[in-house]
């Protein structure tokens, strides 16, 4: 039987989220937003590219197959089809560049240390 945290929330784990709230406020990504919040979609973004999602469908089923694990992986909000496109095409992409630029400079510094 399961035992501790999943593997998906020790990675998110890790993650600098008072930047990403940071951006999600500084870009007003949480304006109009009922149900879905950026937090949501980001680790619902994560998830999709470490299980190797190649479209919407392919999230909706992954996350469905796994829907009585989702609270305990971060994800809160039912997630459908319909969602995400309206989701990814009213949400602006620069919180998530943002984001992306503050993990990169965690990560620099890190590089030079360690051979790969």
């Amino acid at each position: 039987m399961h035992e501790g945290q999943l593997v998906f929330h020790q990675v998110t784990n890790h993650l600098p989220l008072h930047t990403f709230r940071l951006s999600v406020r500084c870009y007003h990504g949480e304006r109009y937003v009922k149900y879905f919040q950026c937090l949501d979609h980001c680790l619902v973004i994560a998830f999709a590219q470490l299980t190797y999602c190649e479209s919407l469908r392919d999230i909706e089923v992954c996350l469905r197959a796994q829907q009585t694990k989702l609270y305990h992986m971060g994800i809160r909000a039912t997630i459908s089809q319909s969602r995400l496109v309206d989701t990814n095409e009213q949400r602006g992409w620069w919180i998530f560049a943002d984001f992306a630029q503050a993990l990169i400079k965690i990560v620099r510094p890190l590089e030079v240390l360690h051979e790969f």
